[in-house]
């Protein structure tokens, strides 16, 4: 049987959230960590969809009639089910030559679905592979968003990311040898929603937005070429107060960590997921004495 097999990096948003969306330069780097993609030809009348956490346990497991999901005469009997079928009813439609028969997929995690390092965006990113088509056109008809994480997906470097009128740009970049020893992410044990998050933020319409994109993309900037930490520090402050005001929100520090020496930065949608740490020294013991087991250094989390 002829089968084929795809992989895609998982993604984190370092500086940028939010504001991405209308055009601020965001940094974002590609992670150690992401998810395979394997097709193989069917021999049977139906197709099947197999999904392995990083565990190796089975998390969802289908069996359906690919032509009946297309013509929308099958739907999902969960979210995750119909989420999948939406992504194949909308890559069939943006190209539907692969599309002629049964196919047994399967899928692999090497990390927590709970971490929102990018379970979803790394599958559109293999389907688009497997199907031949642009996978920004199949993020935007399927969970929408920036279209950062499918660059990440993709990439084996650092990357300064925006839109400029609604056409992605994408540019190396660095993260300062100087710095990297004292960067660390923290798992705050709490899966957030992106697309609830980026829903309310579209709510909220600052009157100086012109002047926050300008100051976030400045702070893209600066952060790829400081020596110091404690300037680095001074960055991530920064970077937190001016999403603040916007989303009327406090940032986490102030909110959960107002004791620790160093500075920390909200990653993505605010309130969970992980957070990016800058500090002297390892704070695995500061955050584990508060509950949070999960600490990795940037070597372990960066490509």
């Amino acid at each position: 049987m002829e089968s084929q097999r795809f992989y895609s990096h998982g993604k984190l948003l370092l500086t940028g959230e939010y504001l991405v969306l209308d055009g601020a330069e965001a940094l974002a780097i590609p992670c150690k960590f992401g998810q395979y993609l394997e097709v193989t030809s069917s021999e049977e009348e139906y197709s099947t969809w197999i999904s392995y956490d990083y565990e190796n346990r089975v998390w969802l497991d289908l069996k359906f009639d690919l032509q009946k999901v297309l013509n929308q005469r099958r739907e999902g009997k969960n979210d995750f089910e119909k989420r999948l079928f939406q992504i194949l009813i909308e890559a069939n439609r943006l190209n539907s030559k692969v599309f002629y028969q049964n196919y047994n997929f399967e899928t692999r995690l090497e990390f927590p679905r709970n971490w929102g390092l990018g379970t979803s965006s790394t599958l559109i990113a293999n389907v688009s592979k497997w199907a031949g088509i642009n996978p920004y056109q199949l993020l935007e008809k399927t969970f929408g968003g920036s279209g950062y994480d499918i660059a990440c997906a993709e990439s084996e470097f650092p990357l300064v990311y925006s839109l400029e009128n609604k056409k992605q740009k994408v540019k190396k970049a660095e993260i300062p040898e100087a710095l990297k020893p004292y960067l660390y992410y923290v798992y705050l044990e709490e899966k957030q929603n992106s697309r609830e998050a980026i829903a309310n933020y579209r709510k909220v319409k600052p009157r100086n937005l012109e002047t926050l994109i300008s100051k976030i993309s400045n702070i893209t900037q600066e952060f790829q070429s400081i020596e110091s930490y404690k300037y680095a520090q001074q960055l991530l402050h920064s970077h937190e107060e001016c999403l603040s005001q916007i989303l009327k929100i406090e940032p986490i520090q102030y909110q959960l960590f107002p004791d620790f020496d160093g500075a920390i930065k909200s990653l993505g949608a605010w309130g969970g997921d992980f957070i990016m740490v800058i500090c002297e020294t390892n704070p695995s013991s500061y955050f584990k004495n508060k509950g949070y087991n999960t600490i990795l250094s940037y070597d372990e989390m960066s490509l």
